[in-house]
């Protein structure tokens, strides 16, 4: 099994790189399965109902999230009835939707599950090495298990997928916009990779116009950050082979394109 995992989308150019981009990408890399993080796709923060659709529709199979899971309100509406859509697992407050769920792909049953990082994030979480063990005793095993896990610190991510080593086939990270240089094999079969980048605007600051960023944190001015309509994009992700009886990761690599 090939799985594409496309790094945050961001914005507007965001979603037009993965409409335009996307087909090529599967075709040549004989993708089976899509999936994205998409917590930044409506404007650089949250996802909408159409946002949504329109991913789904240009090819992604599965959209996880992060910390602006709940960014926009009308996100309560929809994401009971979207089965495409993985909010955080470790939550501790109530959130409709699922954490984790299961996709078959021709027999091969793959588990998707989204988890959001304690470390130096605002969100008050159950802990995440904790939740994703308690998943794991009490839901039935898959042929393939990918873990997006949504995090700020690098040594966080590589503990917890060092910790999940050989119990899952994959945790991915996410959250930070920029790709790391470490995709890599575990030894215990696991693929990993502590941030696979974002995809969006290329010419600013992790997808927002340069400005509205730089003013803030450079000058502390009142700045909201501005992901561009327009401009030159960027597609990060990577590919992991997946064995389909084991669900051991036979390899993984990344993927940055940016648009001349």
């Amino acid at each position: 099994m090939k799985i594409l995992f496309i790094g945050d989308v961001v914005g507007k150019v965001g979603r037009r790189i993965i409409k335009e981009k996307l087909p090529y990408f599967v075709k040549k890399y004989d993708i089976d399965f899509v999936i994205a993080n998409g917590e930044n796709a409506t404007h650089g923060k949250g996802l909408i109902k159409h946002h949504y659709d329109e991913l789904i529709d240009a090819g992604v199979d599965v959209i996880t999230l992060g910390n602006h899971y709940d960014s926009k309100n009308e996100i309560n509406k929809y994401i009971g009835y979207a089965d495409r859509l993985i909010r955080p697992l470790n939550l501790k407050r109530p959130f409709p939707g699922e954490g984790s769920a299961v996709f078959d792909v021709d027999g091969i049953s793959i588990r998707i599950t989204n988890v959001l990082g304690a470390a130096f994030m605002k969100e008050e979480v159950n802990a995440p090495y904790l939740s994703t063990l308690e998943l794991l005793e009490n839901e039935q095993p898959t042929n393939i298990h990918i873990i997006d896990f949504h995090a700020e610190a690098t040594g966080e991510k590589q503990s917890y997928a060092y910790a999940l080593d050989g119990k899952v086939s994959a945790v991915i990270g996410t959250h930070t916009h920029v790709q790391t240089n470490d995709a890599k094999i575990l030894p215990n079969g696991t693929a990993f990779i502590s941030d696979v980048g974002m995809t969006g605007f290329n010419d600013g600051v992790l997808g927002f116009d340069k400005d509205s960023v730089v003013r803030a944190n450079m000058y502390g001015e009142k700045s909201k950050f501005t992901p561009p309509d327009n401009g030159r994009g960027l597609l990060s992700a990577v590919v992991i082979d997946i064995d389909d009886n084991t669900g051991v990761s036979n390899s993984i690599f990344s993927i940055y394109y940016v648009e001349e």
